[in-house]
């Protein structure tokens, strides 16, 4: 299989190299604690030139520039010069070197959570990225995304890419232990995403040594068909004399790397590693070739967080929010109520839908804004990827645009102008699209006529880079009420496209109008079509008769091995409802937390109500995030649901009586440092449990960090550092605290840090997520 954009930088079929470690290596070279890495660039343009050399020297085919954070909010007026610096500092050692290595514009993330999560607008990250590609581009070879945490960042940047240049883009992911990113995407989703968005190569780097991500590399291995990039830290950070150093020598490093060669074409190092790192690993990779790629095929969507895949077995759409016959949907939508539509989506997910259709089609309105803001509120509330449902192309590509996820699009048509219209969205943002077999001439009524316009669609969407596992066809269900041979002509053509390996999907209920007693027609209608292979059905999940016909099928057709699912279908219901108050702060629904805590109170004390319900509630919550059923949106979901029952249950309170306490936690990411992601979401999780965080921001002094514990009589400092650069200041920040006398204990967190280093720079407690921190927190304050 070729890549062509890889190709065309790396045509000979064997590994290609990165560098490794810079700013650990700067560390080593001077930079002092807080000191941006990228103003080196301009003040030590010799030490820069001098490291990409060593690199070179040392066997790198890439080495990276400067740039890991040289974004307007960080470097300001700066930011022009240092880019420019940095690229000029790494022609200069190409130059030198006398060899064809490529030079990589880095970008890492810009430390901060994307809206509607953080405060950082979707296309101002955009911009944000797009400045740096622009500055950049045209002294570089390739971009490469690196360390990237948050999938929704790593959307806009890529996206910034495409859209400021033309070069290869390579991406790279920061991982943790249970093979996730920090706001909960798997393995799967992270290649549905980069590869939708057609990244030239993409893998991970940084957080740990080569041993721990091998089982994630082999994930990525087995479900993705771009070359896979591994650059991982010399293992784990500690401190000797002073000093951060990581626990791989060069050849222990290249040892460990050995058992990655099947699966990595591209290979270098992160944090800890250097040029003698790479030399060894370069030379334990002699005489190897790249691993031989292979087209997946396969059909996948996304949300966030994890991805649905058609043609293993029947994946079912939620019908219900689609407004046509439906008028409370329709008033929820004029009344701008998308609470409404939280519940209703929520509800259908409880039921079993696997992906829920989004259409407000309401000529009155504005469809574009209106989608937009439908898709941002589902997304906050439930982690199941969305079908945009939509003929208004301004619409779409609006709605594909801001979508966390790689998404369903409904639909195309085998219309000249649908498909001029719809395919260039679907390329761009790497959607898998419904494509209707109907043309300009309507609805053959004959098998042959609808597979012939199947397969019309198909080479039409391979003229725009797409293939047959971008579409899913549907052959269209029509009423057997004015067409008695309908549902066999629908059925047969299913079993046609099935055959030719395509997918397919169908509106299901379509076959019943006018006719009474619809659930019998249609649960039969479906089962025979499941027969037939049909990948998909947009389907009502609270129709029992429908949902008993999927169980069973699954059954029958030993994709429920013993009945498992089949036999849980009969016993006790799912008693978190949304309909209860804990479902309802657990699933994030703060309207209908807020109702549900108002009817609660007519007959249960306040005190009572939060120490039975709401309490539980947010013990679930927490329960849920560390175990990785729920992810950051469910969490600020959950959050806003807590705080809408603890403002009901307020009021309601005698006077004199409080909801929660003043125990006190300061919250900051150390001088240098600015990433925030997971300092906010141990915030959110302390909120959560009633704590008063006081929360210092990035980039925090030592000094600011002494003076807010002193004035606010806090006993429980948390402070986080992503970047290797920066575990100086977090050492200072500890030692600051210690000089000053002051009764308080100090957590730390951050992808650097370890238990046993943690310990080294003085702190008393290391975390390794938000969980554990809520954890040690209530064991030095008491549940507040």
């Amino acid at each position: 299989m070729k890549n062509t954009l890889f190709d065309s930088l790396f045509p000979k079929n064997i590994p290609v190299f990165f560098d490794g470690g810079t700013g650990s290596l700067l560390v080593a070279r001077g930079l002092t604690a807080g000191e941006k890495p990228e103003y080196w660039n301009l003040t030590h343009p010799e030490v820069i030139e001098e490291l990409h050399r060593a690199y070179i020297g040392a066997g790198a085919d890439i080495i990276k520039t400067n740039t890991f954070g040289a974004y307007r909010h960080k470097l300001g007026d700066k930011t022009e010069a240092c880019v420019r610096a940095a690229l000029e500092n790494a022609k200069k050692a190409v130059a030198k070197a006398g060899k064809g290595t490529k030079i990589a514009l880095d970008l890492g993330p810009t430390g901060k959570l994307l809206a509607p999560l953080g405060d950082l607008p979707f296309e101002e990250a955009v911009s944000v990225f797009s400045e740096t590609v622009k500055l950049g581009k045209d002294s570089a070879d390739l971009v490469l995304i690196e360390t990237m945490s948050d999938l929704y960042e790593l959307k806009a940047a890529v996206l910034a890419a495409k859209e400021s240049c033309a070069l290869p883009i390579l991406v790279t992911v920061a991982l943790d232990e249970r093979g996730k990113l920090l706001t909960g995407a798997d393995v799967k989703t992270v290649a549905a995403l980069l590869e939708g968005l057609g990244v030239a190569a993409f893998g991970v780097n940084c957080g740990f040594g080569p041993s721990v991500l091998l089982p994630f590399v082999k994930e990525m291995a087995a479900v993705s068909s771009l070359p896979l990039i591994v650059n991982p830290n010399a293992g784990l950070p500690r401190v000797e004399g002073g000093k951060t150093v990581y626990d791989l020598t060069p050849e222990g490093f290249a040892a460990e790397m050995r058992e990655l060669f099947p699966y990595a074409t591209l290979m270098g190092g992160c944090c800890g590693t250097t040029p003698d790192h790479i030399a060894a690993l370069k030379k334990a990779a002699e005489g190897i070739t790249a691993p031989t790629l292979t087209e997946k095929n396969l059909t996948v969507v996304s949300s966030s967080t994890h991805t649905v895949t058609f043609g293993k077995e029947p994946v079912l759409i939620g019908e219900r929010l689609n407004p046509t016959g439906k008028p409370k949907l329709k008033a929820a939508l004029r009344e701008e109520n998308y609470g409404y539509l939280a519940a209703e989506g929520i509800a259908q997910v409880e039921k079993g839908a696997m992906i829920l259709d989004v259409n407000v089609g309401l000529p009155e309105l504005d469809e574009p804004g209106v989608l937009c803001r439908a898709i941002t509120t589902l997304q906050e509330i439930t982690d199941t990827p969305l079908q945009i449902d939509t003929s208004d192309p301004v619409a779409m590509e609006k709605a594909c645009r801001l979508y966390n996820g790689k998404p369903l699009l409904n639909s195309v048509s085998g219309k000249a102008e649908s498909m001029a219209a719809v395919f260039p969205i679907a390329k761009k943002y790497g959607g898998v699209v419904i494509a209707l077999t109907l043309d300009e001439k309507g609805i053959p009524d004959r098998v042959e006529g609808r597979v012939e316009i199947a397969e019309r669609i198909l080479k039409e969407a391979e003229t725009y880079g797409l293939s047959a596992k971008d579409l899913i066809f549907d052959p269209l269900a029509l009423t057997v009420s004015s067409d008695p041979f309908a549902a066999l002509t629908t059925v047969n053509t299913v079993k046609a496209l099935t055959e030719k390996g395509y997918k397919t999907s169908l509106g299901v209920s379509n076959v019943s109008f006018g006719l009474p007693e619809r659930d019998r027609i249609n649960s039969a209608f479906f089962t025979v079509n499941l027969s037939a292979g049909l990948s998909a059905a947009i389907m009502n999940p609270f129709s029992e008769a429908m949902m008993n016909a999927y169980r069973t099928f699954r059954l029958l057709t030993a994709l429920d091995p013993s009945g498992v699912d089949y036999i849980a279908s009969f016993g006790e219901r799912d008693t978190l409802s949304s309909d209860t108050l804990q479902g309802a702060i657990v699933k994030g629904l703060a309207e209908k937390t807020a109702a549900l805590t108002e009817a609660a109170l007519q007959e249960t004390a306040p005190l009572t109500l939060i120490n039975k319900e709401i309490v539980p509630a947010l013990d679930l919550v927490g329960e849920g995030f560390e175990k990785g059923k729920l992810f950051l949106p469910q969490l600020l979901a959950s959050a806003e649901a807590a705080k809408a029952a603890f403002e009901v249950v307020k009021a309601k309170m005698p006077k004199g009586n409080t909801v929660g306490n003043e125990k006190k936690i300061v919250l900051a990411t150390v001088k240098g440092d600015i990433h925030d992601i997971g300092k906010n979401i141990v915030k959110v999780m302390l909120e959560n449990y009633g704590y008063t965080v006081i929360d210092l921001g990035r980039d925090v002094d030592p000094e600011a960090v002494v003076e807010a514990v002193k004035r606010e009589d806090a006993r429980l400092v948390s402070l986080s550092a992503l970047m290797t650069t920066t575990v100086p200041s977090m050492e200072a920040t500890v030692k600051a605290l210690r000089s000053a006398g002051l009764d308080c204990k100090v957590m730390v967190g951050g992808a650097v840090l370890t238990e046993e280093y943690a310990e080294m720079i003085g702190a008393d407690r290391y975390a390794k997520d938000a969980a554990e921190a809520v954890r040690y927190a209530e064991a030095i304050l008491g549940r507040a």
